[in-house]
C-alpha cells in the first residue's frame, strides 16, 4: 500500500513593527496592550489584549521606537519606562542566545 504523504503544517508569519521583516511567529518577541491598559511584554504569547510583534533585536526596537510603531499599535502613548523594559529583556534574551551558540 502506498504511503500517504503528510502534509506540511502552516507556520504562522507576523510582521516586525520596526524593520517591517515578516518572520515566523516564534522568532518574534510579542508587546501586548491589556484590556486594562497596561503594556507589556507576552512572554508565552497568549495573554490576551493588542498585540504587536518585535524583533529580538535591540536595533528593531530603536527603530520602532524612533517612527512611533507601538504608540500607532495600541493607539495610546507608551511611557519610556516599557522601552527600557523591552531593551533589557532584548539584551538579557540576544546574550543568552549567544551564549547557546558558544556552547553549540
Amino acid at each position: 500500500m502506498p504511503q500517504k504523504q503528510q502534509k506540511q503544517k502552516k507556520i504562522p508569519m507576523r510582521q516586525c513593527i520596526g524593520c517591517q521583516t515578516s518572520r515566523p511567529k516564534k522568532e518574534l518577541v510579542r508587546v501586548v496592550r491589556g484590556p486594562d491598559g497596561t503594556v507589556s511584554i507576552d512572554t508565552v504569547g497568549k495573554k490576551p489584549g493588542r498585540g504587536a510583534y518585535l524583533c529580538p533585536d535591540p536595533a528593531c526596537l530603536a527603530k520602532a521606537q524612533k517612527k512611533k510603531a507601538l504608540e500607532r499599535s495600541f493607539e495610546q502613548p507608551v511611557p519610556a519606562e516599557v522601552y527600557a523594559t523591552l531593551a533589557a529583556q532584548l539584551a538579557g534574551a540576544q546574550a543568552a542566545k549567544e551564549g547557546n551558540d558558544a556552547k553549540a
